[in-house]
């Protein structure tokens, strides 16, 4: 028998920076199905756990803000530019964490399946999902996404075909690492 799960990912769309009130509302809206509050420059909540199961808020200092800003500043000559420089923030960010959230032995693509459901130590992609939007509202809110603007997290399952959106997914890579950042079409063909 052939089992299904459901993958959850961040998404980018190639598009100058917006301001919070033009992200799209399917972002806020999966973070209120989860009972997250919207995070700021301050604070964000950390699902971990399974599910959003543990929760853990982190604050954010001006040293974090100056850390993002510095990898972000490496992305600023374009678009593909500033995806790198995503994926090695999302990195960085994961290495702030793990200390106060207990993720740094997470390993990649954590799942019911492997034994790990409930392990407050592992991201499942609810999780993650949840995690790198956060991440992703705090750099917008710091202005420092100039090439992209946050679109609505999607699953593998839905069907879309444009190449002007990106996903940002670090399901597939253990805590830490920089995430996969593909064009949908290519992430959802699957690995």
């Amino acid at each position: 028998m052939r089992r299904f799960a459901m993958v959850l990912v961040a998404l980018l769309m190639v598009g100058g920076g917006t301001a919070v009130a033009d992200v799209d509302p399917a972002v806020v809206a999966m973070l209120r199905e989860w009972s997250l509050t919207s995070p700021s420059p301050s604070r964000v909540v950390i699902c971990h756990g399974f599910g959003c199961a543990f929760r853990t808020e982190i604050a954010l200092t001006s040293g974090d803000h100056s850390q993002m800003a510095a990898i972000m500043a490496s992305g600023a000559a374009s678009a593909q530019a500033e995806r790198a420089a995503i994926g090695r923030t999302e990195a960085w960010f994961e290495r702030r964490i793990a200390p106060i959230t207990g993720t740094a032995m997470r390993v990649a693509r954590a799942g019911p399946l492997i034994g790990l459901a409930g392990s407050r130590g592992q991201f499942d992609c609810i999780d993650t999902t949840n995690n790198t939007n956060s991440l992703l509202l705090v750099l917008d809110q710091l202005k420092l996404l100039r090439h992209h603007t946050i679109a609505a997290p999607v699953s593998r399952f839905l069907f879309t075909e444009t190449s002007e959106l990106w996903t940002v997914d670090p399901w597939t890579h253990k805590g830490s690492e920089v995430p996969d950042i593909w064009p949908l079409a290519k992430w959802k063909a699957g690995d």
